[in-house]
């Protein structure tokens, strides 16, 4: 009954908020709440997107922030994204997990849930749109740091989900919390430094809370309907109800918690990305013969950036770009996911975390570059008379091997954006109720709102509000990479006794 009135609720509230923006006019409910958040929160996208002059491009420094964290977790465990990568396949098949229904670990998910789970979060329409934007500006060289950036953000994103996992809450009812709040607040009191890591905790979690709303929310119902509308016809009149129905669509999902966004992720995300790769392998078999120069171009633009904007440099930044912003290795919002998997070693979903850049960047994101090279569209004369650019240049670039593909495309586009929103809604959820407490009037709320940005995300043109959504977003980081350092020690105890004990075979392996 809960469940139905919260749907009703919300497709009430949905109803009269695009009914009253449609009234007053869209372009100036947008244009008002656009200079509203510039006029107020300017000062924090510059501050967030900070950049220093690099040759004749600029570069961000929330990029080098990650990417220096990649690699210090990189050296410090020992490339253990290499060396254990046999094992983290393992795990992720269940060859670690008792079968004995009487012997059941505390957890919500399965490892293999919890990992579609932060992949839905993570795959979608920046390996589109970001790799084709990335390509537009700094060439086929990009790729190769994408790759490059990708492999090394796999130890970042083993170090927060360990932590994730150790540090969680399990309620008497089996619901679990967890992510960067409750290891930033409960490791840095183990380390003697309780008052840093409660600030840390609460400004990630604010800064988790504005991202789940825009960055996780409103840009991703606001490039669907734009994929949408421009590949079938679409009026964009009608984008109040593709709204009304994403979000009714999200709320069937999302009501239902953590073990319904498991069930859904588990299908939508192996079927969105076998979809994806499908037609990248088709492009790519029908071209054979041009994947030998198309890589050539990708690791001489590596080092030359021929004909980009940048030089060498720029085909560094945007593939480094691309990559931190696409996999959100160090953001901390895959933590969140992974703390809810049904295990009592904090170190198993570590290793099963670090799988997610590679699907997500080096395998997703270089079919799509490889694509978008093989084709050609990404010339200067292309880019130059065509204005392509994004998920623009993407299509063209599919539609250069067949333009069925076109359709294909906007419907992965779709279970995309539907994907990051129902993780986005579950990190949102858990950050609302570290700051706000348990309980489910306050989580009734959280998911009203939620599932009410969806609508506004879909109807209004955005521009400042996207800005500082990915500013709150890449905020996140920096919270959670101050911890993640302080932490790292923990954690190398933790995988060398799990890693130990497998070898001794304490820990059991299951056929």
């Amino acid at each position: 009954m809960k469940k139905q009135s919260l749907v009703a609720t919300m497709l009430l509230l949905s109803t009269t908020l695009a009914q009253a923006a449609e009234q007053s006019g869209l372009a100036a409910f947008g244009a008002g709440l656009d200079g509203f958040m510039s006029n107020i929160f300017g000062w924090f996208v510059d501050l967030i997107f900070f950049s220093v002059p690099l040759g004749d491009v600029s570069f961000p420094l929330i990029v080098g922030w990650l990417l220096v964290a990649a690699l210090v977790f990189t050296f410090y465990f020992g490339f253990i994204q290499f060396r254990q990568i046999g094992l983290s396949l393992d795990i992720v098949r269940g060859k670690y997990t008792d079968p004995n229904p009487a012997n059941k670990e505390e957890g919500e998910v399965s490892h293999f849930q919890a990992l579609a789970t932060a992949l839905s979060g993570t795959v979608g329409l920046g390996n589109i749109a970001g790799v084709g934007a990335a390509l537009a500006i700094g060439g086929p060289g990009a790729t190769f740091w994408m790759i490059m950036v990708g492999l090394f953000g796999m130890a970042t994103k083993f170090v927060e989900c360990t932590l994730g996992v150790k540090y969680r809450t399990v309620l008497p009812s089996g619901v679990v919390s967890g992510g960067p709040m409750y290891y930033l607040s409960r490791g840095m009191a183990e380390r003697g430094m309780g008052g840093l890591g409660k600030f840390l905790a609460v400004g990630f979690a604010l800064m988790c809370i504005l991202a789940t709303f825009g960055a996780g929310n409103m840009f991703q119902g606001n490039q669907a309907f734009a994929v949408m509308s421009s590949t079938f016809s679409i009026p964009t009149d009608y984008s109040v109800f593709f709204g009304i129905g994403l979000a009714f669509l999200v709320g069937m999902v999302i009501i239902g918690g953590m073990p319904r966004i498991a069930t859904v992720t588990e299908k939508v995300v192996p079927f969105m990305a076998l979809l994806y790769i499908t037609m990248a392998v088709i492009v790519l078999i029908a071209n054979f013969n041009h994947i030998g120069a198309a890589f050539g171009e990708i690791f001489s633009g590596a080092f030359t950036g021929a004909g980009v904007a940048g030089g060498f440099i720029g085909a560094l930044i945007q593939g480094l770009k691309r990559a931190t912003f696409s996999n959100e290795a160090g953001v901390g919002s895959a933590a969140i996911a992974h703390s809810a998997v049904k295990t009592k070693e904090p170190a198993t979903e570590g290793l099963v975390a670090l799988l997610e850049p590679f699907i997500d960047t080096v395998v997703i994101c270089t079919m799509t570059a490889l694509v978008i090279t093989i084709s050609g569209v990404n010339t200067a004369a292309n880019l130059q008379t065509q204005a392509l650019t994004g998920v623009d240049l993407t299509r063209a670039a599919f539609m250069e091997t067949a333009p069925i593909f076109q359709y294909f495309l906007a419907v992965a586009v779709l279970l995309f954006a539907f994907s990051t929103m129902i993780s986005w809604s579950y990190y949102g959820l858990k950050a609302w109720t570290y700051l706000f407490g348990e309980g489910k009037g306050g989580e009734m709320i959280y998911k009203l709102i939620f599932l009410i940005f969806v609508v506004i995300g879909t109807i209004v043109q955005f521009s400042f509000v996207i800005d500082f959504s990915d500013a709150a977003l890449f905020a996140m980081a920096i919270f959670n990479i101050i911890g993640l350092y302080f932490l790292m020690p923990i954690v190398k105890r933790e995988v060398n006794s799990f890693i130990a004990r497998v070898k001794s075979g304490e820990v059991k392996k299951y056929k």
